[in-house]
């Protein structure tokens, strides 16, 4: 089974998983909704041959776009993002319109699977120290007997705020804002952070980061962050 298809067939269970949210529904295996995601400096870059998640446009050639038309909407003319963009643009087919559909999807994939403590989807999705990091997380919490309920109500923003290319290596960062119900029971089903009733903002910074013009047209996330 290839990857594409691996990642279809997650993007429906997570479809089938968000019509249950809607209707009020709990997984059992969710994620409170304060920064779950320990604080990380920048990893190096991947390599290519890891298994990550394909975010759309990195290497499908579509028609020729005018600058001013390609940027519009993500990136103010002149800012460091916009030359980012355009020097990765440059170095290979790259469409910022679909790489955002493509880290939101990676985003809820990879919230999801943290807060069910799924460290064989996270692995492969994650540079080294971002998922050590995260798998630290996930020993600690089963150690203290706590276990998360959180329902995705909405996935309110997804914009590229950074992007650079040094050399081949190409990173974009991205601030996701999403809307979340969340509540931390401990051993004896007792709320010991968060709330099952109320709905809560979580903001987060994401990098990903792959080598442009590699065969492995992959982005892997390199770096997390809270943000305001």
């Amino acid at each position: 089974m290839d990857l594409t298809t691996i990642i279809f067939i997650g993007l429906a269970i997570f479809v089938a998983w968000r019509l249950r949210s809607v209707l009020g529904e709990k997984t059992g295996t969710e994620q409170p909704p304060q920064d779950p995601f320990p604080r990380r400096e920048r990893a190096p870059l991947p390599d290519g041959d890891g298994k990550v998640v394909r975010l759309p446009g990195a290497d499908r050639p579509g028609a020729p776009v005018a600058p001013a038309d390609r940027w519009a909407g993500i990136a103010e003319p002149g800012s460091p993002a916009m030359a980012g963009l355009e020097a990765i643009a440059a170095a290979e087919p790259f469409d910022p319109r679909e790489f955002v559909e493509g880290a939101k999807m990676a985003y809820e994939m990879i919230v999801g699977a943290f807060a069910a403590g799924d460290r064989k989807t996270l692995k492969p999705l994650l540079a080294r120290d971002v998922y050590e990091g995260f798998e630290t997380a996930i020993a600690e919490r089963e150690k203290a007997g706590h276990k998360v309920e959180t329902t995705f109500v909405s996935l309110d923003e997804a914009r590229i705020i950074a992007a650079e290319l040094r050399g081949r290596n190409a990173q974009v960062t991205i601030r996701f804002v999403s809307s979340l119900i969340s509540a931390t029971r401990d051993a004896s089903g007792a709320v010991v952070e968060g709330s099952p009733d109320s709905v809560a903002s979580v903001t987060d910074i994401w990098t990903f980061a792959r080598v442009v013009g590699s065969r492995d047209p992959n982005w892997q996330l390199v770096a997390t962050e809270g943000g305001q």
